[in-house]
């Protein structure tokens, strides 16, 4: 009886949190979840990496997310405004910046010679459903090129797949996030964009109103913004938000 009393116990303690993040966060947020869960042995958590725009429509189509954690402010935004996401359940948690990246080689030096012939292929996020993308594509109208690039883009799902694409010399550029160039000895970067350029680059964290452990997910929302997540944060080369 005690033996069973205790198993009970222990599976009614015992929590899996579904995170769906945009994929500039993989990595950097398995490190922090593997921090917290030392201190709550009881929580495991099960991510899904992706674009944040196509992560949204997963959680609109019923996907079952405790939390998510958007690379803009759009896909959360549309997700309140269908009641999946109370005002009070997300915040601005990080900021970051938009880079032109090309492979180590290259002779480029800034996003105006991306109109020289000897580039043939830029890699972008589809910006229907990429923030980056979007990001990039508002860049090039504010320097106006954007539409005489056009021919030149291929479009990709999200950030680290253009990252992939540079890595690898398929596409002579690329836009990425700071972050995913940061320490990359397979790409350079080329030229960090100016904030102007674009609208900010927000990643906010929000808790999905209808998951059945919206308390665990709230919980772990409050800990991505305590000293030990936000070091590692800054050290991965977010810009930490004040709150």
């Amino acid at each position: 009886m005690c033996a069973i009393l205790i198993a009970s116990c222990h599976t009614s303690k015992h929590v899996q949190l579904t995170v769906s993040a945009a994929a500039s966060l993989s990595g950097t947020i398995e490190t922090i979840e593997g921090g917290y869960a030392k201190q709550h042995p009881e929580v495991e958590f099960r991510n899904n990496f992706g674009s944040s725009g196509a992560l949204a429509r997963q959680i609109e189509q019923g996907a079952p997310v405790d939390l998510f954690l958007s690379a803009g402010a759009k896909p959360v935004d549309e997700l309140k405004a269908k009641g999946l996401v109370g005002n009070e359940q997300s915040h601005i948690l990080l900021r970051n910046r938009l880079a032109l990246i090309t492979p180590p080689d290259s002779a480029l030096s800034s996003v105006a010679q991306l109109s020289a012939k000897q580039v043939k292929k830029i890699a972008l996020g589809e910006p229907a459903s990429v923030p980056a993308g979007q990001y990039a594509m508002q860049s090039l109208q504010a320097a106006g090129i954007f539409d005489s690039l056009r021919a030149k883009f291929v479009y990709a799902k999200d950030v680290r797949q253009v990252l992939a694409y540079v890595e690898s010399g398929n596409v002579d550029a690329g836009f990425v996030y700071a972050t995913d160039a940061r320490n990359n000895t397979k790409v350079k970067v080329v030229e960090t964009l100016s904030e102007v350029s674009h609208d900010p680059i927000v990643y906010p964290v929000a808790v999905i109103a209808r998951g059945p452990r919206a308390a665990a997910a709230r919980a772990f929302a409050d800990y991505l913004s305590s000293a030990d997540a936000s070091a590692i944060f800054t050290g991965k080369g977010f810009i930490v938000a004040a709150h």
